[in-house]
């Protein structure tokens, strides 16, 4: 499909945010700026800082886009941060269809350069000073990004522990997403809304599209870990299923049938042939997960919309285009290939 506003949008606000990043992120040791420079170098989606600094020109406009883009900086690096610690501990060898910071610079120093970019993310939209923001401001967009590196750390936690356990439901793999995932996007979102002086109402409502553009998003992943193509995701097929992930594609299958799921627990305990992964491909297929998982997603790409609905009844969109690339981000986080 074709987003050419988002497309438009998302373009201009990638080569700011990047242009920004690189302003900040320098340093000495040489080595170790390096390394925390490593993933955002290779590019991305920037689908954070893209709905910070959107939402904020939709309902504040360029004044506000201009102190914004320093929360939207500081939300990408603690984007990366997480990033850069999760390969680590998942031992993954590429990202972004490069090798990873620990692969490349070693595991001492991609954690360093991981505590570095965490720094920088507290420290960045103190910068929005500098284009008009006041204290009150900055302390809440500080809150927000405190809010959310905590539910990262906790939904990293929750990840990490069910790879452990059968004893995980939906309802236990909805929060798990939503504090690794989701919860950065509604950060992103409500900082928007901060940066444009919008009520506490409106921040909330775009708090919420966040939030369910987020579980739209994740849940979009997990089925690109198995369905995707690795030329365009630039990771590698089936790592989900080789690291014993509990997905909604798993969950839901297991819970249809006992011996699929006594396959699934046999294949995570370490039986993982390539007859062993397509099998559980075609259990996923049979059992009707993949279509399950992607109505689950829709349901959340409506609710968002409903939540951006909200928001234009309340007759304070300044930007036509920037809210328009909002509805077509939510819409791009169900439908996308990468």
């Amino acid at each position: 499909m074709v987003y050419e506003t988002l497309n438009k949008v998302g373009e201009k606000y990638a080569l700011l945010i990047d242009s920004y990043i690189s302003d900040i992120l320098r340093g000495e040791p040489e080595d170790l700026y390096k390394a925390a420079m490593h993933l955002i170098k290779a590019g991305g989606k920037r689908l954070r800082p893209m709905i910070t600094l959107a939402s904020s020109r939709a309902l504040g406009g360029a004044s506000s886009e201009a102190k914004a883009v320093y929360y939207a900086a500081a939300v990408e690096i603690l984007h990366n941060f997480s990033l850069v610690h999760d390969d680590i501990m998942d031992n993954d060898d590429f990202r972004r269809g490069i090798p990873t910071v620990h692969k490349v610079y070693g595991v001492n120093l991609a954690i360093l350069a991981g505590d570095l970019m965490f720094s920088y993310a507290f420290l960045t939209p103190y910068l929005a000073i500098k284009a008009g923001a006041d204290n009150n401001e900055i302390t809440k967009a500080v809150e927000v990004i405190g809010e959310g590196s905590r539910k990262i750390a906790e939904g990293q936690g929750y990840d990490i522990m069910f790879e452990k356990t059968w004893d995980v439901d939906e309802k236990d793999y909805l929060k798990m997403i939503y504090l690794k995932t989701g919860a950065l996007i509604e950060a992103s979102s409500k900082l928007g809304g901060i940066a444009s002086n919008s009520d506490d109402e409106i921040v909330e409502l775009l708090g919420e599209f966040g939030r369910f553009v987020g579980l739209a998003f994740q849940i979009r992943d997990d089925i690109l870990g198995v369905f995707g193509d690795p030329a365009k995701t630039g990771k590698p097929i089936f790592n989900d299923l080789k690291r014993g992930k509990k997905t909604i594609l798993v969950l839901y299958a297991s819970k249809r049938k006992e011996e699929w799921k006594k396959f699934f627990i046999k294949l995570f305990s370490g039986n993982q042939s390539d007859e062993n992964i397509k099998e559980a491909v075609d259990i996923i297929k049979e059992s009707g997960s993949l279509n399950y998982a992607e109505e689950l997603a829709k349901n959340y790409y409506n609710n968002a919309i409903d939540k951006l609905d909200s928001i234009e009844k309340n007759g304070i969109v300044k930007d036509e285009e920037s809210f328009k690339s909002l509805r077509e981000l939510a819409e791009f986080s169900i439908n996308r290939d990468k």
